[in-house]
């Protein structure tokens, strides 16, 4: 949109929001936390005589246009006290409004309860919205909170390996997913090989997973949208929290700088694992004289965030995540033999690193009580560094040899961006959201520095970058939605996106609509319907791995390997009864094409490193369906909450040069999804929570034989599965498979437990938490291997697929402190 274009159109609307409202008139503000001055997202605000209204929007801003007269305005919020107040309005006013925390989240009572935008009269459908305080009420692994973790419990949503945080939603992989942070993209969300999240529950305020029917103003990912806000920082009065657990330990501290003006919070989360196991480590070192050696893995995170109310009409953010995953090794060894008058000293060093670092700065404006703009500028990092380095010294009859050798591989992804966002509120029936940005990337998809040194001589000397191949792009995207009520019984949401990439010499283009809609059957019940495009103009070339592993590379869609699409269609039904119990039951269906994956026996360095091999020709492009069924019911308020849901889905591949061209399933393609989590509060003083999942084991690749051989033996490949296997096959080089993911693993199920202690303190309060994961050490299978024995019976050699199992019972205990 060019900018003359863009000015035109905001003209506009500023002119007929000024012509509108000499007819009608606006009650706009803010909705707050009265205890820390924290904006309230998704706030329902409403006149409870007309029944007109709308709901706060992600800064916690509201705009509600209505005949001049009298008002019942009513404010409710999950967890806090319902507010009410009668209002005469003649004017355009700006009112903030202050809820008070209803600490025991008990069943509030709801004036006109069937204006409240329950789940059945909201227009978004497949989205999925768990508070915070459920979160942290959750078992915890390892003693730590998991917001990834507790997506995954929800229909829908797919773990990957036993432990996993990564998310495969509605058949997509991991890298279909949009993960943003206060707006970011975040490109890797994971510590400890995907045992863990990056994310600090403390310094979250909300959590909204999108898995169809998608906005408008979102774009550039196929399956998932996962938009999670950071807190604000308490405008009122210093607090925080610190946690300690047995391999981690946090903190986090808000306030305010100048009271009701600015106010910042900053968190930080560190492992241990390293400090730990360096006693054991130097206990091993002392039993061997003149060797030393070191070896530790660590992560940590930390987020800042700092807002700035220069008046009710503009506030400015500037916020910040850094996080790293190191893992190092480093052995010392040194011998002298004075009967040769010879002596040597070897040093080694290995260190392996990963991380994001994320930033943005916001500036919010209200143009006037009906319109509403957020300006951001963002920036986004991953990186991954493999160092080696040695140096050899050998001494013989005064004589000195020295050897150095080292290499560092790096790859990553780098974003700078720019956006601009408004809502358009004329009336209680439309809300019309657009905005436009542009994002330049920079891959860098892999790069070896070698260098060596062998001696005095410069000829032996070596120094050298193989493989440097940074490739610059720039997205660009613009798009409009509008939530509108067409009938007391029909809304619908409709929007348009836009977007274009351009890279080298090439430019992509798409436009992608996007369709939601609602028809109330009655009070309780609706129908809900979806339609959505997306495009996706980066690539995730992933290995085959058991254990999520940071050597994943992004890189972007090109002329030999375009872009990804999809279409996904939804239906479903809504329901609320007992005004407590949300039920939601969803079937959509779900096309992709020009995905990507390794070509059989590819890999980023598939003709070797320092080759002239382009990762284009490594990949193969192909296609994707998904389709299922969901069901969730689900209770946010009252002393016990939780949810149920099951999934019955398929999913699957195709490509024409894997599985002889034959479409195959997913590797994480499950046929049944189960989830079931509880959370009970027994008074101020303890807490109970449970959760059990079952889920199809995953698919999985099994060889029929090894060849060549004279004959192959006749065997049922389905014993393999059944039974683990053990039939006797022949040796070879090569091995022959059947279909590709033909065969399963066991099914996958486990129970999760957790207690918390809580006893109240003067300021804040203490909790003790206690958990158990896997409680009865279900023995649920992490990979398969062969293994071969000697059968002295037969005298011939015996194949066995065996199952490796990782995680048994699992006891956890964690100490916090709020304050």
């Amino acid at each position: 949109m060019k900018p003359i274009q863009f000015c035109f159109l905001l003209s506009l609307l500023l002119a007929f929001s000024q012509m509108y409202a000499q007819q009608k008139v606006t009650i706009s503000g803010y909705v707050e936390d009265a205890d820390t001055g924290e904006k309230l997202i998704g706030a329902n605000v409403y006149d409870a005589k007309t029944f007109a209204g709308t709901t706060t929007n992600a800064y916690g801003f509201y705009s509600l246009t209505l005949p001049s007269d009298s008002i019942q305005l009513v404010v409710s919020f999950i967890g806090f006290d319902t507010y009410a107040e009668s209002i005469l309005l003649k004017e355009n006013i700006t009112k903030n409004i202050v809820l008070q925390s209803d600490v025991l989240l008990k069943e509030v009572e709801v004036i006109a309860t069937e204006a409240t935008p329950e789940i059945q009269e909201r227009t978004q459908m497949s989205t999925v919205s768990i508070p915070i305080k459920q979160i942290k009420s959750l078992p915890r692994f390892l003693g730590e909170v998991d917001v990834l973790k507790a997506l995954q419990l929800m229909p829908g949503v797919q773990s990957g390996s036993e432990g996993s945080s990564g998310l495969y939603v509605r058949g997509g992989g991991p890298d279909q997913n949009l993960i943003l942070l206060d707006g970011v993209p975040v490109y890797n969300a994971s510590h400890l090989f995907g045992f863990f999240s990056v994310f600090n529950a403390d310094a979250i305020n909300s959590v909204d997973l999108i898995k169809g029917g998608f906005p408008a103003r979102y774009g550039g990912r196929l399956s998932s949208v996962i938009d999670i806000r950071m807190k604000e920082g308490s405008m009122k009065k210093i607090g925080g929290a610190v946690s300690i657990g047995l391999i981690s330990s946090k903190f986090m501290l808000e306030g305010p700088i100048i009271k009701d003006k600015t106010s910042f919070i900053i968190s930080g989360r560190r492992t241990y694992i390293d400090v730990l196991a360096r006693p054991f480590i130097r206990m091993a070192n002392n039993q061997d004289e003149g060797y030393n050696s070191t070896l530790g893995y660590y992560f940590y995170d930390l987020n800042a965030k700092i807002n700035h109310k220069f008046s009710d009409r503009d506030r400015i953010y500037l916020s910040a995540y850094a996080g790293d995953d190191t893992f190092y090794f480093r052995e010392e060894s040194e011998y002298d033999d004075p009967g040769f008058d010879s002596s040597y000293k070897d040093d080694y060093d290995a260190n392996t690193g990963w991380g994001n670092i994320t930033s943005m700065l916001r500036w919010n404006h209200v143009l006037s009580p009906k319109l509403f703009s957020n300006v951001s500028l963002t920036y986004s990092n991953y990186d991954l560094h493999i160092d080696y380095s040695s140096k050899s010294e050998y001494t013989y009859n005064g004589m000195v040899e020295k050897e150095d050798f080292g290499f560092r591989y790096f790859s990553g992804i780098e974003d700078w961006g720019a956006k601009i966002d408004f809502d358009f509120m004329p009336s209680p029936a439309h809300y019309i959201k657009f905005g436009v940005g542009a994002t330049h990337h920079q891959f860098k998809p892999g790069a070896l520095q070698y260098e060596a040194n062998f001696g005095d001589d410069d000829d032996e000397n070596i120094d050298t970058l193989l493989n440097e191949s940074f490739v610059n792009a720039v997205e660009y995207v613009a798009y409009v939605e509008d939530d509108f009520k067409m009938t007391n019984r029909l809304k619908a949401n409709l929007g348009l996106h836009y977007s274009s990439f351009a890279v080298d010499d090439t430019m992509f283009h798409s436009l992608q609509p996007r369709i939601s809609a609602r028809y109330l059957l009655n009070n309780r019940w609706s129908l809900k319907a979806s339609f959505a495009m997306m495009t996706q103009y980066i690539h995730l070339l992933s290995n085959s791995s058991a254990i999520d592993l940071p050597t994943d590379l992004w890189v972007p869609a090109t002329k030999k390997v375009v872009p990804q699409n999809s279409m996904q269609v939804a239906l479903g039904a809504a329901h609320t009864f007992k005004n407590n119990f949300e039920v939601s039951i969803e079937s959509y269906y779900k096309t992709m094409k020009n995905l990507i994956a390794y070509k059989d026996g590819g890999s980023y360095f598939g003709g070797g490193i320092g080759s002239d091999t382009d990762w284009q020709d490594q990949v193969e492009s192909g296609d994707g369906e998904s389709y299922g069924v969901e069901f969730l019911v689900q209770k946010k308020k009252g002393n016990t909450t939780g949810w149920i849901g099951y999934t019955l889905s398929w999913s699957n591949r195709q490509f024409e040069e894997i599985n002889f061209g034959k479409q195959f399933p997913y590797k994480y393609d499950r046929r049944h999804d189960i989830a079931i989590a509880v959370m009970h509060k027994f008074g101020e003083r303890f807490e109970l929570s449970g959760s059990w999942v079952f889920g199809t084991g995953n698919a999985v690749t099994l060889a029929l034989a090894n060849y060549p051989k004279a004959a192959m033996p006749d065997v049922d490949i389905r014993n393999l599965v059944n039974g683990y296997g053990n039939n006797a096959f022949g040796y070879g080089a090569n091995q022959f498979f059947d279909n590709r993911n033909g065969y399963r693993m066991p099914s996958y199920h486990r129970l999760d437990i957790g207690a918390s202690f809580i006893k109240q303190k003067k300021t804040g309060e203490r909790r003790w938490n206690v958990g158990f994961y896997n409680l009865y050490s279900r023995k649920n299978p992490f990979f398969m291997f062969v293994d071969t024995q000697y059968d002295p019976a037969s005298g011939e050699q015996e194949r066995k697929y065996k199952l490796v199992s990782l995680i048994p019972i699992l006891p956890s205990v964690s100490w916090q402190r709020t304050f």
